[in-house]
């Protein structure tokens, strides 16, 4: 259960008007979802390239790699790492969303970077395999391989060891939750300072309330949420894993993870399953308490160009950093 909440599609007035000019913008648009994969991908790439404009400065942004690991069984992998100016020690690796399919650190580029200078960190992004050609676990074990590997990359990044956090958006809150549970059950805790949860999907319950409610949007659609998890998944039914749907993970495990920052967006299909975790987390008897942003639609994080709301949540999630390091 979730618990009562008051489920409202009203647009805040800057988000309505965001979302009317992007329409205006780009016409007629195809589902990315519908799409063959690497057609779907640009598309989705080419839509949030109008966010990331005005980039924050920082004092490096490069590209580091995760060697293959031979006891997880994956490749190697691409990172880019952001340092902001006048950094303190410390990181956090943020896990880009996109359906477990689509997008990239790059397209994530300007809320990473912003990140990094709210928080006062370095924020590594890990450019996981995607979903469907790389289907669960591959995402997942490609983060754990980056985890497991953060002490050589601190090393070669000449990032000053410190606290370590998680951040993941959408399918990335997912991948970051998941890994903190992943490493528990193979007795390799990661030793997180906290996570940083945006709008997460955590469950593939399609008739929670939120599912029920905001099934045609606007924004992200019941529709389009189930092809990204049939792509992840396939048809397997992974409902009751937590290593897919972390919020099945077991009592004692919610109540060993590090302090986590849990924000949803208003308008969106996954906001029950922010409730839902906030739940379960209760339940092991943490305190944790979601902040719901009103009048966003889901991925509202990437426009922090346009939208107050955005750059706000990503100021609170840089002192929720701050206080916990």
């Amino acid at each position: 259960m979730t618990g009562p909440i008051a489920l409202s599609a009203e647009l805040a007035p800057d988000m309505a008007a965001l979302m009317d000019r992007v329409a205006r913008q780009d016409g007629p648009q195809a589902d990315p979802t519908t799409l063959p994969p690497a057609e779907g991908r640009r598309l989705a790439a080419a839509g949030n390239r109008r966010w990331n404009v005005d980039l924050p400065e920082m004092a490096v942004s490069r590209n580091l790699g995760v060697p293959a690991d031979a006891a997880l069984g994956g490749p190697a992998i691409r990172c880019w790492l952001h340092v902001p100016l006048d950094a303190r020690p410390g990181l956090v690796v943020f896990v880009h969303g996109g359906g477990f399919s689509f997008c990239s650190p790059e397209t994530h580029e300007r809320a990473a970077r912003l990140l990094a200078a709210e928080s006062g960190l370095a924020v590594l992004l890990p450019d996981y395999r995607l979903a469907p050609e790389h289907p669960y676990p591959a995402g997942l074990t490609d983060v754990v391989a980056t985890l497991r590997a953060l002490p050589r990359l601190a090393e070669t990044a000449d990032v000053p060891p410190g606290p370590l956090f998680l951040a993941g958006d959408s399918a990335g809150a997912n991948l970051a939750l998941a890994s903190l549970i992943h490493e528990m059950r193979a007795d390799r805790p990661v030793g997180a300072a906290g996570a940083l949860l945006f709008y997460g999907n955590y469950d593939a319950d399609f008739e929670s309330p939120s599912f029920r409610f905001f099934a045609e949007g606007p924004g992200l659609t019941r529709a389009k949420m189930q092809r990204y998890w049939r792509f992840y998944v396939g048809n397997r039914d992974m409902r009751g894993d937590a290593l897919a749907c972390p919020a099945f993970a077991e009592r004692t495990e919610l109540a060993a993870l590090p302090p986590l920052h849990l924000m949803a967006a208003g308008v969106d299909p996954l906001l029950s399953d922010t409730l839902a975790l906030q739940a379960r987390l209760a339940d092991a008897g943490r305190s944790e308490k979601a902040e719901i942003v009103p009048g966003v639609v889901h991925g509202f994080l990437q426009m922090t160009h346009e939208l107050a709301a955005a750059r706000e949540a990503i100021a609170a999630a840089g002192r929720f950093v701050r206080d916990h390091s």
